[in-house]
């Protein structure tokens, strides 16, 4: 029961990372300028979908602080910096898009679009150094503790949170590629596939990153999932930019979905049976079982979880279904 909920704790992330990483992406392209009429298209595309997107982060915190308390109060400890800096940019995002359509002023506007992207670099940066932390290990005491934050503040944490800003924005541009009408979408494109090369080199220095880092030699449970990592970043990349070359923004998004989902996968599998190992006392490290609930607990929340899992899949499946197409009314070439 306890690899059951583990499970559904990294597919809830995962589901969040996908949806809410085109959000960011979005907001992070809004740097780019273009003018005050294509910032709102841009916006236009998104509208539909991004508060039904937050909702994954809301179950998530709803399964770790149910079904894994003790795992819940480390994080918290241990990545406080890195979790708030991530619900920061998630709240001016959210009120960034919310506000910025109520003054006529297009300079109003601009300094709330500023607040978008500045939130969507913070949410992306926070999330990525949330798995770095988890990957390289914390300083847990004796007594249940994690010491300090400095551990956040290393190579590995910083590669790891540029290259997830560098994913969050491919996934947006591929996004909007399947959004806005034909003739925009052909610019977004091929801002997509200039983002891909920037990704995969923002990989490849976190994995540098990590290859050096005694940290996450140390903490790696399972070197060989670990390994895999990278290169199935790459692998999605890669396939990401071919099916944007070939106009197919449906494959590419699911590819760049994928870029987003594996993280939190490999991440988990790699540190199994471990949720955090501690860097500084392998004696003080945290596995899944020993952070889970009393089985009961787990039972009792399994009668909330069963019914909100399908209707969370059943609403994102029908505000796409009903927001299918681009903005100008047409059908995209989806495969």
């Amino acid at each position: 029961m306890d690899l059951a909920w583990y499970a559904l704790l990294g597919l809830f992330f995962a589901s969040y990372l996908v949806l809410a990483g085109y959000d960011y992406g979005v907001g992070l392209l809004l740097a780019r300028g273009g003018g005050p009429a294509r910032r709102r298209a841009a916006l236009t595309a998104l509208g539909p979908f991004f508060l039904g997107n937050e909702v994954w982060l809301v179950a998530t915190v709803g399964i770790l602080f149910g079904a894994f308390p003790v795992l819940e109060g480390e994080l918290l400890a241990g990545c406080y910096p890195a979790v708030a800096g991530a619900l920061v940019g998630v709240v001016l995002v959210t009120a960034g898009v919310q506000l910025r359509s109520r003054p006529a002023d297009e300079r109003v506007r601009a300094r709330w679009d500023r607040v978008v992207v500045i939130g969507s670099a913070l949410a992306a940066l926070g999330w990525g150094v949330l798995l770095a932390a988890l990957l390289q290990g914390m300083p847990r005491q004796t007594d249940g503790h994690v010491a300090g934050v400095s551990h956040l503040v290393t190579p590995f944490a910083a590669a790891v949170g540029l290259a997830m800003v560098a994913l969050v924005a491919v996934h947006g541009a591929t996004f909007l590629t399947l959004r806005l009408p034909s003739a925009d979408a052909d610019v977004v494109g091929r801002t997509a596939r200039r983002l891909v090369p920037v990704a995969l080199t923002a990989v490849a220095l976190a994995t540098v990153a990590g290859l050096l880092s005694t940290r996450v030699r140390d903490a790696v449970q399972r070197p060989a999932v670990a390994v895999l990592l990278p290169v199935l970043l790459v692998a999605a990349l890669l396939a990401a930019r071919a099916a944007l070359a070939r106009r197919r923004p449906g494959w590419a998004l699911i590819a760049t979905g994928a870029a987003l989902a594996l993280p939190v996968g490999l991440v988990g599998a790699a540190l199994w049976p471990y949720v955090l190992v501690s860097t500084t006392d392998p004696g003080a490290s945290l596995t899944v079982a020993d952070a889970a609930a009393s089985a009961p607990t787990l039972r009792l929340l399994g009668w909330v979880a069963l019914p909100l899992l399908p209707a969370l899949l059943g609403f994102q499946a029908m505000c796409w279904w009903v927001f299918r197409g681009r903005t100008d009314g047409r059908a995209p070439v989806y495969w």
